[in-house]
């Protein structure tokens, strides 16, 4: 009798319970939750959201990637092309500051393309052109001179850093754009899936936030080492000014000298 009695109360149990499974699989959100790992990417590392993000998002974190390739390759080509111009500039100047004459230090640097070498050999040429007279003419003539080359090495040194400025500025808001992209895109996703589930839309909202993380390593490496590159180019210019300085006073002691033609520089 007891024992009928527990098969029946089992029985309720198992209807009750097959009632219970029904009703919570015909919740919408149970199914959506069964659907998510359909939805949902199998991969939510960087690559795995790169390959499941929307084409726009795509093309702007391969820009991105792009841009900081740039900047790296930049600030290295930059740094060799610093490091090996500013050595020759201080070895020329070392030479203009000691005992020498016009005609010495431009014969020394007449193969010579670099531009402490330029500034030598622009002295000369006006020096041969005024016929080797020192006078106030003459000074200010070679003033020009050197002020033209200076500003014209300046600007080929500075070349290839003002996309440094420009990445560093434009990057952030390319990246923001490709989040907005990315999470227009999330919404739109919640309002055809019909559910607010986070599990359904975290993944697009990932996908989106990538965007402007990609754009800050591009722009906060960018702005940096534009700053480095200017202060040393900063410096550079500063050598130059002084290789023009040695070279007015080498031409000053040479004009004070009696017996001595600037024009000898020319021979």
């Amino acid at each position: 009798m007891q024992q009928a009695t527990i098969d029946t109360n089992i029985g309720r149990i198992r209807k009750s319970g097959a009632l219970v499974a029904f009703w919570v699989a015909s919740l919408p959100c149970a199914s959506f939750a069964a659907a998510d790992p359909a939805l949902l990417p199998r991969n939510l590392s960087p690559w795995g959201m790169f390959v499941n993000a929307d084409i726009v998002v795509q093309a702007v974190m391969i820009g991105l990637a792009f841009a900081s390739l740039v900047t790296w390759t930049v600030w290295l080509s930059k740094t060799i092309e610093l490091h090996r111009k500013t050595a020759i500039a201080k070895r020329r100047i070392n030479l203009l500051e000691s005992d020498t004459t016009l005609a010495d230090v431009e014969h020394n640097s007449r193969d010579g393309s670099d531009a402490v070498a330029q500034i030598i050999q622009s002295a000369a040429r006006e020096a041969s052109l005024s016929g080797g007279g020192v006078d106030d003419g003459f000074k200010e003539r070679i003033a020009l001179r050197l002020e033209r080359v200076e500003a014209a090495m300046s600007r080929q040194i500075a070349r290839g850093t003002g996309v440094l400025a420009t990445i560093g500025a434009t990057a952030p808001f390319v990246g923001l754009f490709g989040t907005v992209w990315g999470i227009m895109n999330a919404f739109i996703g919640i309002s055809e899936a019909h559910t607010t589930n986070l599990a359904v839309v975290a993944p697009g909202i990932a996908e989106a936030l990538l965007a402007t993380a990609l754009g800050l390593i591009a722009a906060i490496p960018a702005v940096v080492i534009y700053n480095h590159l200017a202060r040393s180019i900063a410096v550079y210019r500063a050598l130059l000014g002084d290789a023009s300085v040695q070279v007015m006073l080498l031409i000053s002691r040479e004009g004070d000298r009696p017996g001595l033609r600037v024009a000898r520089a020319a021979e």
